[in-house]
Order: C-alpha cells, then structure tokens, then sequence
C-alpha cells in the first residue's frame, strides 16, 4: 500500500503533467445549451435593466430589475450593493417611490444568483429549449429559456422569502437585445469594454427596418413578478434578440456528436501516457520497493528539470552580455 507522502506526491506530479482546465461554477452565457442546441448569449452580458411602475395614487412605484447573464452585478455603491444586492447576484430588484419628481430608495433584493454564502441558495441554472418546453403553449416560438435561482427577500416579519428568476430569449432577426434599455437610477460597473464594441458592430448590420415589433420598444421586457406562491416567488422577463435563433445551430448539434480526427488522436496519446505511468509507478512499487520521487518512471530525468532549465537560463544571459561593447575581447 502506498505511504500518504507518496500519494501526494504522486497527485502533485500528475497535476502538473496533465492540468486540467478549472470549470467555473455557476452560469455561463457563451455556451446555453439544452436540447443538444448551443446558443452564444455573450453579446448580451453586462447589466441590462428594465423597469415596472405601479400607480398607487398619491405617489408611483417603479421596480428596476437589472440581469446580467454572464457574470455577477456590482453596484457603484458599494455600501448599497453589500446590503441590497450582493456579489453573485445575477438578478437584482431595486424598489423606488416617486413623489412630486423625488426618487427615494425603498427597498432592493436579488432575486437570483450564487447566493449561498448570503444566506441564499444556488443559482441552480437550467437552460430549456422554447419549442420543446413543457411550459410553452406555442411550440412555433423558437429560442431558449433560463431559470434562476437562489436569490431572496427579507420581508417585514424578517423571515426570508426565496425568490426565482425565469428569462425567455426569443428569436427576433432584427434585434441584437440591446434595444431601447432602461438607465437605472442605481448605477451598476460594466465589467469589460468588449461588449459595448461587439454590439455597436452588431449595430451596424441591424435591420432595424424590417422590426414586425414596434421598434420603440424595449428587447427587454418585463412579463410578470407572481408572489402568489407557496413557497417562492418567480420574476418573468422577455427578451428579443437574435442571437436566440436556432439558424445554423443544427450543424452544431451534429458536430457536437463527431469528434474530430485530432481530438480522438489527443485523447489516444493523454490515456496512453496516463497507463504509461501508471503502470510503471505499479512496477516501481512492486518490484523495487520505490517510494517518493523513485515511483516515477524516469525519475531522475524529472528531477533534473529544473536545473537543466536553471542551466539554460544562464546560457541565454551569458550569450546576451557576450554580444556586448567588448566585440569578443574580454577584460585584462
């Protein structure tokens, strides 16, 4: 039986020798697949708002709700953001009373996102393909639905109320997604400059003209908050763009199930270099008796690596300083 210092030993060489790409948790927007179709939602990332507003008389409520579909919100309040949405939010409410022109903060909440380490729950992502959705009562809509979980409202009595996140992307040619968008009141931090440039490329091959869908409006649309749950309550948004259309994504699906020449050659020669070692730690083991460093085949090459590339280093760096002002002659 192997000594738990040769193991570890063992499991540190082979994560050096194979590294395996780390795949991060949570939702990721440039791959939605379901159905076996892969859709690219990446031009859409970033914080996207769009508002509710209910006339209660004497003053207006107006709800903005802010997704961002590719990675976590950060407000520009940072003391408001720790508070009201906090990082791993996907999916933010921020609750606003209006009075004679005067916007005053009420309340905000996430209602969605990887929120476990806030007291809330997984995101739990779940991508579905609209025509073959069990939800779906037109089996003609063509593109993909995203369900959102882990968010949560602190209510008056204290007691948390789960909240859940439900977003239709609908295939629309004519529309990116970015379309006439509501600038929230509470300011959120655009993490990167690529998709601002990626959609104004998009922009220009628009066919604004041919929009069936009056062009004023928004491609985010707010469908519905329900809180008549039991046990939860479920935002519905609606989101026309075009990257939603399945166009061309039938050729992905059966690319998907054929493998390349060069990917079957790779995986050959990963899983003949995996028993290659293994089965020569197992004769090291075995035969020899061999523990730390002496269960590798060729150890003492491995071993050598750093040095020989010490060793290299300073070759370099002499070649350099030789190919100086002495032109060959050295120092008396």
């Amino acid at each position: 039986m192997l000594h738990p210092l040769d193991l570890s030993i063992l499991f540190y060489f082979f994560a050096i020798l194979f590294p395996i790409t780390s795949v991060s948790l949570g939702l990721v927007c440039d791959k939605a697949i379901a159905d076996g179709i892969t859709w690219d939602l990446s031009a859409l990332g970033g914080p996207k708002s769009v508002m509710h507003s209910i006339d209660e008389l004497v003053s207006l409520k107006n709800t903005t709700y802010t997704i961002d579909i590719c990675q976590g919100l950060i407000l520009k309040e940072r003391k408001t953001g720790e508070r009201l949405c906090p990082f791993g939010s996907r999916v933010c409410a921020m609750e606003r009373i209006v009075n004679d022109n005067i916007s005053v903060l009420e309340r905000g909440w996430p209602i969605a996102g990887e929120l476990k380490e806030h007291s809330g729950g997984h995101i739990d992502e779940k991508w579905e393909r609209l025509k073959t959705s069990s939800s779906t009562t037109n089996t003609e809509i063509e593109g993909v639905k995203l369900e959102m979980n882990g968010g949560f409202m602190v209510r008056d009595n204290g007691k948390k109320r789960p909240q859940k996140a439900v977003v239709e992307f609908i295939c629309d040619h004519n529309r990116i997604g970015t379309e006439n968008l509501v600038n929230p009141e509470d300011e959120y931090i655009i993490p990167s400059p690529q998709n601002t440039m990626l959609i104004e490329s998009y922009n220009k091959t628009a066919k604004t003209t041919e929009n069936i869908i009056d062009p004023n409006l928004s491609s985010l649309t707010f469908v519905e908050y329900n809180q008549d749950g039991e046990d939860l309550d479920v935002l519905y948004l609606s989101w026309r763009t075009k990257f939603a259309c399945e166009d061309s994504k039938e050729q992905k699906r059966n690319n998907e199930h054929h493998w390349s020449f060069f990917s079957w050659f790779f995986l050959v020669i990963f899983l003949s270099l995996v028993a290659y070692f293994v089965f020569a730690i197992w004769l090291n083991f075995n035969r020899d008796g061999a523990r730390g460093w002496d269960l590798l085949p060729h150890s003492d090459t491995i071993q050598d690596i750093p040095y020989l590339f010490k060793d290299w280093i300073r070759r370099v760096i002499n070649t350099i300083q030789g190919s100086g002002s002495r032109r060959g002659y050295a120092a008396v």
